[in-house]
């Protein structure tokens, strides 16, 4: 009988549920897209039934799948969307409030009161964050502020708080585990990344009761038996981390030094730095790579909020495309970029600017601008956006040799190309591009022996293609000139 492993994959725009073979290889995919809320200018909001719904649809169909393959499936592996943020009513499990989205920029301004209260500094230091809005902390504060009665029921102990991994975790094993791992324990702004636990300054700092908060666990570890009501078996939930996390480990970035990148909703860029956690002066994250036998890998982490949500803006938005697949030909249709510039801050800028009121604008327009021109300076905006991070990096001292990308963007060639030709180093597609929903599954393998290390899973690894630079360096430049005089006509900060 063949043996699997199921991971769930609840994303930003869509939750999927995908089933592996024990060599890492894709068996079948079921995916649901889910409704995204937008109550006012910068917020951006889902709803956590619809979230739950969707995620327990495709994880059982995937279910049936492995039956119907007369295959069994040994255990549970969860990637998620970081930092989006739930409070939930302990007794019944119902959200008090929708689930805000690490894209929302509602707190801003709260983040600003804070930064005047010279506490920014300290911050950092215990967490390798930024005082940002993108993180959970301050969206908790503001559930408690807003929603009628909550602070004062979080107080009594009633009201629980998780990131999304936390919430499904809570549903799967009907509200009998309340837990986190400590990658995405590492995304709230409340958790000491140095001594591993919840802080209680930070606790204190952003007015959230202790009672409210999860176990942390390993990476790969022991989150409790998904209930019978749900899938039949004891299936073992044994493998979690947040999604940029996951796909680190799904491109088997196990030594320091190596690098990936993900093209997914946004696009992060994570280096994995070893047991040191390496303090950026350039304004790049500090983060937990992943927690293994109680051992910290740490990394650091380059944030762009805006990559595959620009392509969907171009389908959804704007409607100049049918499918993303279709930037492809358009992008490589053009023979340059007719001086047609994107900046997508459409919530802000991320790293390295972190400007949480910037908003998104084009520049270069004429009377003969083509759709297929603002499809591909969508396209360029993500690699230069890319760029800006590995400057970044250099000024920190660190000079990647080569880049591993994931996430549904890379399978358009002209862009892995361009990329390449625009950070001035070989970009390497691997074989499977399910690199997050793997690194969830190869957790799951870890906790249960099916992997018996680290590095039997680095000899799992294939490449599918390289795309080498093509581009003369004088050329690069001109094209990134162009691109940081736009940014800073949109910057507010």
């Amino acid at each position: 009988m063949s043996t699997y492993l199921l991971s769930i994959d609840q994303g930003t725009t869509s939750s999927r549920a995908i089933l592996f073979d024990r060599n890492g290889n894709v068996c079948f995919t079921a995916q649901q897209e889910f409704t995204q809320i937008f109550p006012e200018d910068g917020w951006v909001e889902h709803n956590p039934e619809e979230i739950w719904q969707t995620t327990l649809s495709v994880t059982q169909e995937v279910y049936e799948k492995a039956k119907k393959l007369g295959g069994e499936i040994s255990a549970i592996g969860i990637t998620n969307q970081r930092e989006t943020t739930i409070v939930w009513d302990k007794e019944t499990g119902k959200p008090i409030y929708n689930a805000i989205v690490w894209q929302d920029r509602r707190t801003a301004d709260y983040c600003q009161k804070l930064k005047d209260q010279n506490v920014a500094e300290s911050v950092s230091k215990k967490t390798g964050l930024l005082l940002d809005p993108y993180f959970s902390a301050s969206k908790v504060n503001w559930i408690l502020d807003n929603v009628d009665g909550a602070r004062e029921r979080a107080e009594k102990g009633e009201l629980a708080f998780g990131t999304i991994d936390t919430f499904l975790i809570w549903r799967l094993t009907d509200g009998q585990v309340h837990a986190t791992d400590a990658t995405n324990a590492s995304r709230t702004m409340l958790f000491n990344i140095h001594d591993q636990q919840w802080d209680q300054d930070l606790l204190n700092l952003f007015a959230i009761p202790t009672e409210m908060m999860a176990d942390v666990k390993d990476s790969a570890d022991d989150y409790g038996i998904c209930s019978s009501n749900l899938l039949s078996g004891d299936l073992p939930i044994a493998g979690v981390a947040g999604d940029q996390h996951a796909a680190l480990i799904g491109q088997a970035c196990f030594k320091p030094g190596m690098i990936k990148s993900t093209y997914g909703t946004g696009c992060f860029v994570m280096m994995n730095t070893g047991a040191q956690a390496v303090s950026s002066k350039n304004r790049l994250l500090t983060t937990i790579a992943y927690r293994l036998n109680g051992n910290v890998s740490y990394a650091t982490e380059g944030s762009i909020f805006v990559a595959g949500a620009g392509v969907q803006w171009l389908r959804d938005g704007l409607g100049i495309i049918e499918n993303a697949s279709d930037t492809e030909t358009m992008a490589a249709s053009q023979p340059d970029n007719a001086g047609v510039y994107m900046v997508p801050a459409f919530t802000g800028l991320g790293a390295p600017h972190w400007d949480p009121d910037a908003r998104g604008a084009m520049f270069g327009l004429t009377r003969n601008t083509s759709v297929e021109n603002i499809v591909r300076a969508m396209l360029e905006s993500i690699c230069y956006q890319t760029a800006d991070l590995f400057e970044a990096m250099a000024k920190d001292g660190v000079r990647p040799e080569r880049l591993r990308v994931d996430g549904g963007m890379v399978n358009n060639n002209w862009f892995c190309g361009f990329l390449a030709n625009v950070l001035g180093i070989p970009v390497e597609r691997p074989k499977i591009t399910e690199t997050t929903a793997l690194g969830a599954a190869i957790l799951a393998g870890l906790q249960i022996g099916m992997f018996e290390s680290t590095e039997d899973v680095q000899k799992q690894w294939q490449l599918d293609q390289d795309f080498n630079v093509s581009m003369q360096i004088g050329e690069r430049n001109k094209l990134l000139i162009k691109w940081k005089e736009a940014v800073n006509k949109v910057k507010t900060a």
